[in-house]
């Protein structure tokens, strides 16, 4: 019994060999499942798309709106007392009716330009000392234009929609931002990852250097050439490389799940990294990189943004207790009769006019105080957009320095790690000659295991600044292109 079960439990891990292949993901194929299933960069295209909806709204808005209102019940039946005849009296009203109301915003005067059409139809009478009134029957339509323009005031109108189109471009700027930051992001996951991988290797070719030594020793122990102590040496050797093999492969899991996580992967998925960091020589600008960062980065337009917005608040805020007028023009005629098709046989022109004035007397310096708020952010504004013009000069600067110091350190780490395999090699056969102890090579297999790792790192590191350059200074060095995301330049401006 126990025969079968371990020759089923041999078939499930066989089969599960093939049913749980590992996936072998390049930078690129990573970069696209994270776009996909990051939780923040869905969020912003959210945020994006809402705020794009909101502008199409406002510019609908801006369009002739046309609404009619029906009523067709509207009666009334009801007993009141005259106090001033001290009598009572009871009406009795029925008028069914429709009203159409055709409206136009005019987006550069901030005024409104409306038509409205009201037809009804009245059957109305009332009792008074028992006796009834004639009644009054007919249809009645009243059809007039009418213009409305605020003077002496901000256009609002107009203002709105500039507010909601920075709307939207912020959005648009978060997005676009969101998609470089998590580019970055994903860059480093996939190079730690990498280095974890790398790691591995050189720990397993570390063991399977103390096997070999190992071997080698226990055959000198045995043929008398070499102490007891050394095979004790050369077995603590051995564990060691085995426990750090163990420990790289535990780092190496850890690693992938963080990275998994980031992009938005399953944590039962068996992944592994593909990619080539053999060096190559990206040839950067400094001041091209610092000009086109100044000209480029969407935190600049982000803080002249803020700016804008400021200053609209400013323009607002004058508005408070201010002195402004409104205009209402209006020519209609009223027509009346109890035969629809005659209604217009008898009207009457109702032209009206109207102009009227707000005047603050006295607010105790509200409005004042208030502006001199708003002045102040535009300040504070013009601050934060200096400070981030420099703050990008001086990340541009810092990521060309530490650029040029890796090409430096690249080379090193390849002569250091050249040196220290022909270190090995050499000591390895004096070790088997006899002449070095145990201990002596376990610190030459360190040191070769240092420079390899050291070298990786110093690759990893290369290109992470490369990329960090591309995101600082929105310019791809290696392709010799502009780096603007896409959906900034799809999005950036809708049709109006």
């Amino acid at each position: 019994m126990k025969i079968v079960k371990s020759l089923l439990l041999t078939c499930l891990l066989i089969c599960g060999g093939y049913l749980f292949s590992q996936q072998v993901l390049t930078l690129d194929e990573s970069m696209n499942i994270a776009i996909k299933n990051s939780p923040a960069i869905q969020k912003s295209k959210l945020n994006m798309e809402m705020n794009k909806e909101y502008l199409n709204a406002q510019l609908a808005n801006l369009k002739t709106n046309f609404l009619l209102d029906v009523a067709p019940l509207d009666f009334s039946h009801s007993l009141t007392y005259d106090k001033y005849n001290a009598k009572w009296y009871e009406d009795q009203v029925f008028e069914p009716k429709a009203n159409l109301i055709v409206s136009q915003p005019v987006k550069f005067t901030d005024g409104l330009l409306t038509l409205r059409n009201e037809f009804k139809y009245q059957d109305n009478y009332s009792i008074r000392d028992g006796v009834q009134t004639p009644p009054d029957k007919g249809f009645n339509n009243y059809l007039f234009l009418q213009y409305d323009q605020p003077i002496f005031t901000y256009n609002r109108l107009k203002l709105n929609l500039e507010k909601i189109k920075l709307n939207l471009e912020t959005a648009t700027m978060a997005y676009a931002i969101e998609m470089l930051n998590m580019e970055y992001q994903v860059n480093q996951a996939f190079y730690a990852v990498y280095q974890k991988e790398t790691a591995v290797q050189i720990a397993q070719e570390e063991f399977d250097n103390q096997k070999v030594s190992l071997e080698i020793i226990k055959s000198k122990v045995e043929a008398g050439l070499s102490a007891k102590e050394e095979l004790l040496q050369g077995e603590l050797n051995y564990a060691t490389s085995v426990s750090n093999l163990d420990n790289s492969k535990v780092d190496l899991d850890n690693t992938r799940d963080q990275f998994k996580l980031l992009i938005g992967m399953s944590l039962y998925d068996t992944i592994a990294v593909k990619t080539d960091i053999d060096f190559k020589l990206v040839y950067v600008n400094m001041e091209k990189a610092i000009e086109n960062g100044l000209s480029q980065r969407l935190e600049l337009t982000q803080r002249n943004i803020d700016l804008k917005m400021a200053e609209f608040d400013l323009t607002e805020t004058s508005a408070q207790n201010e002195f402004r007028g409104d205009v209402s023009l209006s020519v209609g005629i009223n027509g009346f009769n109890e035969d629809v098709t005659n209604i217009y046989q008898n009207t009457t022109n109702s032209p009206a006019i109207g102009l009227t004035f707000s005047i603050p007397l006295w607010d105790w310096g509200e409005r004042k105080a208030r502006m001199k708020a708003a002045e102040i952010n535009i300040q504070s504004k013009e601050i934060d957009l200096q400070d981030q013009k420099n703050n990008i000069v001086i990340s541009i600067r810092q990521t060309y320095r530490s650029l040029q110091n890796l090409v430096n350190q690249i080379d090193i780490a390849k002569q250091n790690e050249k040196n220290a395999q022909l270190t090995y090699d050499i000591n390895l056969e004096r070790y088997q000659n006899g002449d070095l102890t145990s201990i002596d090579l376990q610190r030459f297999q360190n040191q070769l295991s240092e420079k390899k790792t050291a070298l990786v790192n110093a690759l990893i590191n290369y290109r992470l600044e490369i990329i960090n350059m591309k995101v600082q200074s929105l310019w791809d060095f290696e392709n010799n292109t502009s780096f603007i995301p896409k959906e900034l330049q799809e999005n950036l401006t809708p049709e109006n």
